[in-house]
């Protein structure tokens, strides 16, 4: 069985490759390697998730949740020039390779970090993206929506990119009872994007 891009320490050998990534008229420069996720370029979800992402000012800060090789994180940094971002992934070579190309794109406002979900990442974000790693399975893309919830602000919102046939409908009625909303709010390729607001649900006293 071949390698899975959410091994913490991938054990294939490096095969960097140079891709070129156009979003929005503008093109970018990444590097990526063999045991990550989309390695062959950016994927009809991450673009979906992309042009789904809120514009943040310069007192907020975004969380690319997954990041591998760093398209999503750095192209929404590089849009959002005033603010704050960080990346993160539980595979150490995705994680590299997601500060290096932050770094070859200019993106000084973000950096990349390496953990399980948010283990390695401090603080609260005003929006947090994810493109689920579907392969873990329910189980642990389910853990990710909940720890996610807890680093949100008051006014924040997680994004997340699923494909219908890969448990759209399942996350999203499981998404509404842990955040007490989630709405649509892209669908393109297959994909849907969706959004939930943290809402702190009241309790009887």
């Amino acid at each position: 069985m071949s390698e899975q891009y959410f091994a913490a320490a991938p054990t294939s050998a490096s095969k960097p490759r140079e891709i070129a990534v156009r979003f929005d008229g503008r093109e970018y420069a990444f590097t990526t390697d063999a045991g990550v996720f989309s390695r062959d370029g950016l994927d009809a979800g991450s673009a979906l998730l992309i042009g789904s992402l809120p514009d943040l000012a310069a007192d907020e800060r975004g969380l690319d949740l997954g990041c591998g090789w760093g398209p999503v994180g750095t192209i929404w940094s590089l849009r959002c020039p005033e603010a704050r971002f960080v990346l993160t992934d539980i595979n150490e070579r995705a994680a590299a390779l997601a500060g290096a190309n932050l770094a070859r794109n200019g993106a000084s406002n973000a950096e990349a970090v390496c953990g399980d979900a948010l283990e390695a990442v401090e603080g609260l974000f005003d929006a947090i993206a994810l493109n689920p790693p579907i392969r873990t399975g329910k189980e642990n893309i389910y853990r990710m929506f909940r720890l996610a919830m807890e680093r949100l602000t008051p006014a924040g919102a997680l994004y997340i990119v699923i494909r219908v046939k890969q448990g759209a409908d399942s996350a999203k009625k499981m998404l509404k009872a842990e955040y007490g909303n989630c709405d649509t709010i892209a669908r393109g390729g297959g994909y849907h994007v969706l959004r939930c607001r943290r809402e702190r649900k009241e309790v009887d006293e």
